[in-house]
């Protein structure tokens, strides 16, 4: 079918600008790597003293620095997406994000709590997944109640909870040492310079898109209305269930290792889904492709535009994400 082929060239061509966006990462910085250094790097290559000690400082260079940071921005991007695209299709409302449930306003009140402590930075990432599961079961339960929740009961819950976290956040920044304060800023806008390992977030992403894509039908089904899900065979409570959980997760793995980056579950969706329809067999992938793309471009804008400072990158995927979402509102018809 043509629609089917055209998706499939969609993520043909997502795939491809991915590899192209990790290879820009791991070539661009104040030390520019050459495509002959970043192969010694990746394929565990050592360079003698007679290639010089340039090229070995590059290869150096991109294993230990830049390798893990395309990785963890590729993957949190990608995952950003994929709970996005999740969320959207649970609320069954477009402007829904990963964030809208509180998970980002979690894992900020356990990150800049520990950083208030002078904690070390693993135990700022084990704060901020802590503080995400925290919200996560505090928004299910609270709208679960003592019934069956419904999705305007989880949102108004998990607008809440933000708002709730959103006040913690402002008192531990205003009783916060100044010393301390622009690392809680950095954190808060997105930052991928602390990094850690990027493996727990490929992990998240294999496992999240392993998890999604055999239910890729029901979630179609499901964007129609419960009642038609139910209708036509789909458990809709546990399909319910199964899907918020794997979109926090997804998010809280994402927040723990880059901070809250902003606008990539909300618009990239929105994108993907002009581009390739609503199916969410093809819509998944390519959506946590594309995230992943849009992230690490990001941070190798945030890390370069004014080296050897470096920006947050939550700044730069809002300055991208606003004029695009409202260039999409524009689109939508008028009712």
């Amino acid at each position: 079918m043509p629609t089917r082929r055209r998706a499939l060239l969609v993520i043909l061509l997502l795939a491809l600008l991915g590899l192209a966006s990790l290879v820009i990462a791991l070539a661009a910085g104040s030390l520019p790597v050459s495509v002959a250094d970043i192969g010694h790097a990746l394929l565990g290559d050592t360079i003698g003293d007679s290639a010089g000690n340039i090229a070995s400082v590059a290869v150096e260079v991109v294993r230990s620095l830049r390798l893990p940071r395309a990785l963890a921005a590729f993957a949190c991007g990608a995952l950003l997406a994929l709970a996005g695209a999740l969320m959207q299709v649970l609320l069954r409302n477009p402007l829904a994000d990963p964030y809208v449930l509180g998970i980002s306003g979690g894992a900020s009140v356990g990150a800049l709590g520990a950083m208030l402590f002078g904690l070390p930075a693993l135990l700022v990432h084990g704060g901020a997944f802590s503080g995400a599961l925290a919200a996560t079961l505090l928004v299910f339960g609270l709208a679960r109640g003592e019934g069956s929740w419904t999705q305007t009961r989880l949102l108004l819950t998990g607008v809440i909870v933000a708002a709730g976290c959103g006040a913690v956040v402002a008192l531990i920044l205003s009783i916060a040492p100044e010393n301390r304060l622009r690392g809680m800023l950095f954190w808060l806008m997105g930052d991928l310079s602390h990094a850690a390992s990027p493996v727990p977030a490929l992990l998240m992403l294999a496992l999240g898109l392993l998890a999604a894509l055999p239910f890729s039908r029901d979630l179609n089904l499901l964007a129609r209305g419960d009642l038609t899900a139910h209708t036509l065979g789909v458990p809709v409570a546990r399909l319910r269930g199964g899907v918020y959980v794997l979109a926090a997760l997804a998010t809280a793995v994402a927040v723990t290792t880059t901070g809250a980056v902003g606008f990539v579950g909300l618009v990239v969706p929105h994108l993907v889904r002009l581009a390739i329809g609503n199916d969410q067999r093809v819509l998944l992938p390519a959506a946590a492709l594309a995230g992943g793309v849009l992230l690490t471009l990001a941070d190798t804008l945030a890390r370069t535009l004014v080296a050897p400072q470096q920006l947050p990158v939550g700044v730069l995927t809002a300055l991208i994400g606003v004029p695009v979402f409202l260039y999409l509102l524009t689109r939508s018809p008028r009712t």
